[in-house]
């Protein structure tokens, strides 16, 4: 009989193969797609995933999508460059004196 393995969560399907790390990874991701989230219409955490970045919630019956293994909140490009100039000054500087 094979020895029983514990404690690894869902991975343990995969038994011996794959390796650890990749399977840790994996169990990461997984744990945390298959919580319940909070929804950002309702703040109740009632959302499960139902496909691909597409979340649904128990509670105020919405439909949205998201990031592929969470809910959160997409930056956009132009956000992130915003926040890249704010956190540099010296960048800051060179685009006031183009102007």
């Amino acid at each position: 009989m094979a020895e029983k393995v514990w404690g690894t969560g869902s991975v343990k399907r995969f038994g011996t193969r794959y390796g650890r790390t990749t399977k840790s990874k994996f169990d990461k991701i997984e744990k945390e797609q298959r919580r319940l989230h909070k929804c950002p219409y309702c703040t109740k955490i009632k959302v499960k995933r139902q496909s691909f970045g597409i979340w649904h919630c128990q509670n105020c019956n919405s439909t949205f999508t998201s990031r592929a293994y969470t809910v959160g909140e997409k930056v956009s490009i132009v956000e992130r460059a915003q926040q890249l100039i704010a956190e540099t000054p010296e960048i800051k500087t060179t685009q006031e004196g183009e102007e």
